[in-house]
């Protein structure tokens, strides 16, 4: 198998050809230093938010993205008699697009290097090093190019201060939804076949961005009109075929590349297995309730992806280190490493200890560590009411009017969205885990006593704290809704409530003042911030090249149409089709059922017809919707995956197995024209 070092030495052939790499090759490389050609790429291309990519695909704003990237905005829209996520959308008519409250749509103008900029303030004083350097950078240099361009400025670092970028963007505020196939096409095979291969997804959406009759970003009005687009991607028709070279442009969230052997064992061991452990439990809980109720399954279908997408990356990622050797892998490329320490008195001066010092303090914070981390899945994310509570432990004496308006509104969000049925099985869960894995010591007085109380048996213990709390009782919430003064009136029975005393007795300020304690000065992130300095220049002095870590800025990949067999003896095709996704229909399988519309149309096509495909390019999260581009710089994909094969990649590349999802282009086509009946649409998409 190739490794890590095997691949890092392959001359950059980016700088050699006008339009792709020949090669598929490691990297995520910043859009501002592609040739010419690939960065004008870059005008098509739109950030969602930072959690996904889009592209234009017309003249007139309409931007193509994944299903999963837009379910949260479908599933808001939906309502209990017109379920957007089960029965899809299709609006052909302008004046049938939806406005989606909140949806921000960023397009990249420019990126400048501002390191020069950043030198001087620390130089000057004016910023000083430290746990604030970066908030006070960006207020500075963020204000300071957002008055100058008119433009919305983010400032960003890499490789731990080496460089410094300031991205500018024109943001659009005015976005709606324009087509969503049904979850049975966008989201077919659901959990089962996330991180998967093969995959029969029709992961698309379509969004259109509005502006000001002037041409100017503003907020939704119906005066505005849709946006020029500045450029588009022409959808090929053309196809593909293994070994074809591709682009692919997005925004890729973040990777830990660069961190050392020490933190990947941490994480490995410790984290991930405590975060995919957490999860799956709520997972079982949410999905049981979803399949008795229809209700529960639109309330809470945006939680439940959510969980599944992070939950199965955990254990890919936990279980792809392991059978990678990801961190004996790092342990090789530090013995190299530290011998170039020590060949020179002033780098052995300077980090001679580093890695050594790294490792002695994360073994001593392990534990306190992982009671953070337990807290902040089992209660702080796992557990909805403890909002509330926590905005009741913050009410001493005198209640302001402001403190009650932020309790109900805190109470209406909850139980408008949550069914507390759900909730209760969820925290049950949550409340064995937790206090059977907390460190004794962190352990509070009430949290002791209803221990010694029930003891193992949380079915009672979740009874006596659930059910005894006014948290849980709709007449109290409905009073409280109604009367919010009935809190000021009842505060210490409010505050005594059995749910507010347990969470309030979580000492995570003792939690998190035991984990700076035990690491001490320079602490853990000090220690790896300075690695990362000292890999940079232990690469560039050696002539290894290199990336810097995603970080949510526009990124380029290069790669080639190609499959893979995840193990001995099975198919490796590069592609799915129609026969395929009509096989998997199981009627009995929420996930894998085809309505009987939508089977009767796929049954028109050509069972041939090739549906996902797979390429080598180097993304992760925040890449879905990536546009996947031929040689000719045309659309011939979306990027909606990752086989879990190649969940390493946060930590490491590894070419055999790193292996991207997308949908074919053509497919999406089909489906807009002979299910969805997008004609106009499709007109103006060229076709």
């Amino acid at each position: 198998m190739k490794r890590l070092r095997t691949v890092t030495s392959v001359i950059f052939v980016l700088f050699m050809f006008p339009y792709l790499s020949l090669l598929a090759e490691e990297g995520m490389w910043m859009i501002n230093s592609a040739k010419p050609t690939v960065r004008g790429y870059s005008r098509s291309v739109v950030s969602i938010d930072f959690m996904g990519t889009g592209c234009f695909v017309s003249d007139d704003g309409l931007i193509i993205t994944n299903h999963h990237v837009a379910f949260a905005d479908i599933s808001s829209l939906s309502e209990k008699n017109n379920n957007l996520l089960e029965n899809g959308f299709w609006a052909d008519k302008r004046s049938d697009e939806i406005p989606v409250p909140g949806r921000k749509v960023q397009l990249l103008k420019e990126t400048i290097d501002v390191t020069a900029e950043v030198d001087s303030l620390l130089a000057s004083g004016r910023v000083k090093p430290g746990m604030m350097m970066m908030r006070s950078l960006g207020t500075i240099l963020e204000e300071r190019y957002r008055e100058k361009t008119g433009l919305k400025a983010s400032l960003c670092s890499v490789w731990s201060g080496i460089k410094y970028y300031i991205s500018l963007y024109e943001e659009y505020s005015d976005v709606r939804l324009v087509a969503a196939p049904p979850s049975c096409i966008g989201a077919f095979g659901g959990d089962v076949d996330n991180w998967a291969w093969p995959q029969h997804k029709g992961d698309f959406a379509l969004y259109r961005v509005y502006t000001a009759p002037d041409g100017s970003p503003a907020d939704y009005s119906c005066d505005n009109i849709p946006l020029k687009s500045p450029a588009k991607f022409k959808i090929s028709t053309r196809g593909y075929k293994e070994g074809d070279a591709v682009t692919v442009i997005g925004y890729p969230g973040s990777t830990s590349r660069y961190i050392p052997s020490a933190k990947v064992n941490y994480l490995t061991e410790g984290e991930l297995p405590l975060v995919s452990r957490v999860r799956g439990r709520q997972m079982s809980i949410i999905s049981d309730w979803m399949a008795k109720d229809p209700d529960i399954r639109l309330r809470y279908a945006d939680r439940y992806f959510n969980l599944s997408n992070f939950q199965e990356l955990a254990v890919g990622q936990m279980q792809c280190n392991r059978r990678y050797q990801v961190m004996e892998e790092r342990l090789k490329e530090e013995k190299v490493f530290q011998e170039w320490i020590d060949a020179d008195p002033q780098r052995q001066a300077k980090w001679g200890s580093l890695l050594n010092d790294i490792d002695t303090k994360i073994k001593a914070v392990w534990d306190s560590q992982l009671d953070i981390m337990l807290y902040r899945e089992c209660i702080a994310r796992g557990t909805r009411l403890q909002t509330i509570a926590s905005r009741i432990m913050t009410l001493d004496g005198e209640v302001s009017q402001e403190d009650l308006e932020g309790l109900c509104r805190v109470c209406q969000l909850c139980y408008e969205t949550e069914d507390l049925r759900v909730e209760k099985d969820i925290f049950r869960s949550n409340l064995e885990f937790f206090l059977d894995n907390l460190s004794p010591e962190r352990m509070g007085a009430y949290q002791k006593e209803i221990k010694g109380r029930f003891g193992n048996n949380y079915d009672e213990m979740c009874s006596y704290l659930w059910d005894g709390s006014w948290m849980t009782d709709p007449e109290r919430i409905k009073v409280l809704l109604d009367s919010p003064a009935e809190v000021e009136a009842h505060l210490e029975e409010y505050v005594s409530d059995p749910l507010v005393k347990f969470f309030k007795d979580i000492r995570l300020a003792e939690y998190s003042s035991a984990y700076l304690r035990l690491q001490g000065k320079p602490t853990i992130h000090d220690l790896c911030q300075e690695y990362i300095r000292a890999i940079y220049q232990y690469r560039a002095d050696t002539g290894i090249r290199q990336y810097p870590d995603a970080n949510s800025t526009m990124r380029v990949s290069f790669a080639r149409v190609k499959g893979y067999s995840r193990e001995d003896g099975l198919d490796g095709r590069y592609y799915t089709t129609l026969a395929g996704l009509l096989a998997k229909h199981n009627p009995q399988d929420h996930d894998f059922c085809l309505t009987p519309d939508w089977k009767e149309v796929a049954q028109t096509a050509a069972p041939g017809m090739k549906i996902n495909f797979l390429t080598d390019s180097d993304i992760t999260g925040g890449n879905s919707g990536s546009p996947v581009l031929n040689k000719r710089g045309e659309l011939i994909g979306l990027v909606f995956d990752s086989v879990k094969e190649s969940l390493s990649c946060n930590y490491m590349y590894v070419p055999d197995y790193n292996r991207s999802v997308n949908v074919d282009i053509r497919y999406v086509v089909w489906i807009l024209r002979n299910y969805g009946k997008m004609d106009t649409v499709l007109a103006e998409m060229g076709l």
